[in-house]
């Protein structure tokens, strides 16, 4: 099953998982629903921002991105793993989701998870659960959306590359927007065609997937 995938990664990262590998939970006070984050004015969101840019003494845009970068590849794991697994792709649906912040950036988890199966399946569960929070973050800082799908669609092929082996270029492609094309294979790995917007921090090295490694496309004859 795939929560047994999800403990033994958690085991495998000394308990730092930032999805409850059982994905189910009761929710307490430690939890925050995850549709705070999309309630305006935003002002939970603004708050996670401003702590991520101060973490990392980065701009309010580039904080923007980076949380997402987090809370998107915890989101997308679970479906990508299920996906590699079986087949059967766990749902949260926005209305059902929480999060709290952890050692693994934040962790999220449900109070209700439906089990379904496909791409396509996977595409609504984007729309109805990141796409709200692409735009909320957009609306608050100056990242743009092909910026926040690129650290999603990344989030499909990093596990598949990394933890269970995948076709993530398939699975991307069965999605369709706004992840596909988004990623391009090379060798055992991929890079981004967008940048999670990392490589601006002062003293950091690029991601191994970072588009500015990305070798140069042969021009086309003339």
């Amino acid at each position: 099953m795939l929560t047994e995938v999800l403990q033994r990664v958690a085991d495998e990262r000394d308990g730092i998982l930032g999805v409850e590998p059982g994905l189910v939970i009761e929710p307490d006070e430690s939890w925050t629903p995850a549709a705070e984050l999309v309630r305006v004015p935003y002002t939970r969101l603004d708050e996670l921002i401003r702590q991520t840019a101060e973490r990392w003494k980065a701009p309010y845009h580039v904080g923007a991105a980076l949380f997402w970068k987090t809370y998107g590849y915890w989101h997308t794991l679970p479906m990508a793993l299920g996906w590699a697994h079986d087949g059967r792709v766990p749902i949260m649906r926005l209305a059902e989701t929480y999060f709290k912040v952890s050692e693994a950036g934040v962790t999220i988890a449900a109070s209700r998870v439906r089990w379904d199966a496909g791409g396509r399946a996977i595409g609504d569960a984007l729309a109805e659960s990141q796409q709200p929070l692409v735009t909320a973050i957009g609306s608050l800082a100056k990242v743009g959306e092909r910026t926040l799908w690129g650290s999603t669609a990344e989030a499909f092929a990093h596990p598949l590359t990394q933890i269970m082996p995948g076709d993530y270029m398939r699975l991307l492609k069965e999605i369709g927007p706004p992840v596909d094309g988004l990623v391009e294979p090379a060798g055992d790995g991929y890079f981004r065609r967008t940048c999670c917007l990392w490589i601006v921090l002062p003293d950091v090295e690029p991601c191994g997937s970072c588009c500015v490694l990305r070798p140069p496309r042969p021009r086309p004859a003339a």
